[in-house]
This record gives structure tokens, C-alpha cells and sequence, in this order.
């Protein structure tokens, strides 16, 4: 792949880049039909009118890891993130044509862990289906990388992401206080077979869909460090 210098520099600076044309028609279809097919029994099986998702997707769904990985994404990893950097959580999120979804202006906070220990610096916590969430510290995240991948075309009316670019770089930042007379809104178009990374600490958001089109999403998030004392990444995944 060519040009991926200007995407991490992009990354660097404003804290996200948009790449398409990752995966062809044939395996989105192929990432779709083993979608479809999985058993969702499993409590990380999230179904109802308005979403279907899938939490520790990798895990529940492991068929599709070999689909997810192809040559693009690996050399992504390993040129823009680092040679060390694995997979830490993975999320499938499905919003149906009916679902009209807003999301407010916010940050990721919260890595997925195996236990929940009382570590300094390490808080809060959230407990959820026995899995565990928690607020590290902020060099944690700041390591992080998140790749989306696009099932479908996904633009400002079918709610595309929309972010604040450069926020990701300022810790902590409250979306309350978000200054728009100095900062700027983007919205991220995604063709279908495209990726956007960002930086879990860029504030972001999606508006409501105006044209009732489908938009599916595989959220993956990447670390190469590791955790403290016994704590370990919950989907740690090579």
C-alpha cells in the first residue's frame, strides 16, 4: 500500500484518517455471510429492533478473523500503529434501516479488562455480563489505536461519524465544554469496504440518519502495551 506516511501523519495531527477501497465487494460479502450465520445465544448477542450487536465480536465469531486480517489491514497495523500492536476489544455494531440513532459528542474512556482489581489509577469501573470495563490512566489510552470498517457506504445522512479534529491530543475533554468559536466539526464519509482509524480520545458523535440506509460497522481497538499487576486486555488477540 502507498501513501500510508500521510495517513499516520494525519492521525498524529487531527486524530483520525479515512482509507477505502480495504476490502472488496466479494469479502464484505464473505464478512457478512459469517455474520449472518453465527449462533447468537451468547449474552454478548445484543438483538432489537433498532440494533443488532456483538460484543468481544472476535471472540464470539472467530471465523472471521482471517476475513477481518487480510494483507491491507496487517500492513496498516504494522506501518501506521507499530510491529507490536494487537488486538484489545472488537465490537459489532448493525443499525438497521428503521433505527434512527444520536450520539452526543464523546470520548472512549474505558479499556476491557479480565478482572476488576483495585489498582492505583485504574478507575472507575463498570461491571456489565461479567465483563469489566475501566478508566485508565491516560497514557494508556493515548496508545490506543481504533479501526472501523464499513459493511456499507456511510455518509452525513446515514449517520457518519463526526469528530472534532485535534481533540484527541488535549487528555480529557468534556464535551460540555467544547469551544465551537475556536474548534471545528468534520464528518467522516466511509465508502463500503472502507476504514477510518481514529484515536479513542478524539471526541466524537453521530447525527440521525435522514435517508433510512442501513449502516454496519466492525469496531476494533489496538494496544501494544501492557497492563499492570495481574490485569490482562480481555480479548487479547495476536
Amino acid at each position: 500500500m502507498t501513501g500510508l506516511q500521510s495517513h499516520k501523519e494525519h492521525i498524529t495531527e487531527k486524530g483520525f484518517t479515512t482509507i477505502n477501497n480495504i476490502f472488496s465487494e466479494e469479502e464484505i460479502e464473505k464478512i457478512s455471510e459469517v455474520i449472518q450465520s453465527s449462533d447468537t445465544s451468547s449474552s454478548n448477542f445484543r438483538k432489537s429492533d433498532d440494533l443488532f450487536a456483538v460484543r468481544q465480536f472476535l471472540k464470539e465469531i472467530p471465523e472471521v478473523k482471517n476475513l477481518i486480517f487480510n494483507d491491507h489491514v496487517k500492513t496498516i497495523i504494522r506501518e501506521v500503529f507499530g510491529e507490536k500492536y494487537i488486538a484489545v476489544k472488537s465490537i459489532y455494531f448493525d443499525k438497521p434501516e428503521a433505527s434512527n440513532w444520536y450520539v452526543a459528542y464523546h470520548q472512549d474512556l474505558t479499556i476491557s479488562v479480565d478482572k476488576k482489581l483495585d489498582i492505583d489509577d485504574f478507575g472507575p469501573w463498570t461491571t456489565k455480563k461479567n465483563q469489566f470495563a475501566v478508566q485508565p490512566p491516560l497514557n494508556i489510552l493515548e496508545n490506543i489505536f481504533t479501526i472501523r470498517i464499513h459493511l456499507d457506504d456511510t455518509d452525513k445522512n446515514n449517520g457518519a461519524l463526526k469528530v472534532v479534529p485535534g481533540s484527541h491530543a488535549k487528555g480529557i475533554y468534556r464535551p460540555e465544554t467544547i469551544n465551537w468559536a475556536t474548534e471545528t466539526e468534520e464528518i467522516c464519509d466511509v465508502k463500503k469496504g472502507g476504514i477510518m482509524i481514529m484515536k479513542p480520545l478524539i471526541l466524537h458523535g453521530s447525527n440521525r440518519t435522514t435517508d433510512g440506509r442501513r449502516r454496519r460497522v466492525i469496531h476494533i481497538e489496538f494496544s501494544d502495551m501492557d497492563l499492570p499487576e495481574e490485569l490482562n486486555w480481555s480479548e487479547r488477540l495476536n
